[in-house]
């Protein structure tokens, strides 16, 4: 068990190094655009995991499912119009990982022909790491826009709920609480209080029929 744990954990690891570090790189990226060059200066406009990755919020991810990356950092002051660009930057992140989602569904298309003629290991391999990958990425994309802290959506939220400060206060105060409460609500009772699986699933599967995979 523990072996073919590591090898599924192998598979897997490609498709979050590049999906957190496109994310992550993206948001910093329309930080930048959008007037502040604080992420700039700290170096997170770069394809280099290393800047992203938040070592504590990469094992939980391996080992439970669950993790974060370095948030990237912008200064609100210095936006050129911060009530437009705050949601800019905070689905720069979301996006990135819908259409690496989508050029990596191309590429596994074009290969996938090849791969399955020549049934070996190795393509076998090769064919799990771009459906992990696929399918991580639209999960990153699905998940990051839930209206809770401290996921992208809760950006776009809180915009909203400016004119009633109260709700936007409890909501960033305790949503990521609440968030947390979900998560492990789902694992122990096996009741999809986050219904994220299956529109991954739809979206993965949908796109790849498109393309004339099954």
């Amino acid at each position: 068990m523990e072996v073919f744990n590591l090898a599924r954990v192998l598979k897997f690891l490609p498709g979050i190094v590049l999906g957190l570090t496109v994310h992550e790189s993206c948001h910093a990226l329309a930080a930048h655009l959008c007037g502040d060059s604080t992420s700039k200066d700290q170096g997170r406009i770069t394809l280099n995991p290393l800047k992203h990755i938040d070592p504590l919020g990469f094992l939980m991810l391996i080992v439970v499912g669950f993790g974060w990356a370095k948030p990237v950092e912008f200064n609100e002051e210095k936006l050129r119009n911060p009530k437009t660009d705050i949601m800019k930057i905070a689905l720069a992140g979301p996006l990135s990982n819908a259409l690496l989602a989508i050029i990596l569904s191309l590429i596994f298309s074009l290969l996938n022909k090849t791969l399955t003629a020549h049934d070996t290991t190795a393509n076998q391999i090769i064919q799990e790491v771009f459906l992990y990958a696929i399918y991580i990425n639209w999960g990153l994309f699905i998940f990051n826009l839930i209206p809770l802290p401290p996921l992208d959506g809760s950006h776009l939220l809180f915009q909203q709920l400016k004119r009633f400060p109260e709700l936007h206060a409890g909501l960033y105060k305790y949503g990521s609480f609440l968030l947390l409460g979900l998560l492990v609500a789902t694992a122990v009772t096996k009741i999809n209080f986050l219904p994220i699986w299956p529109l991954v699933q739809y979206l993965g599967s949908g796109f790849l029929s498109l393309l004339g995979v099954q």
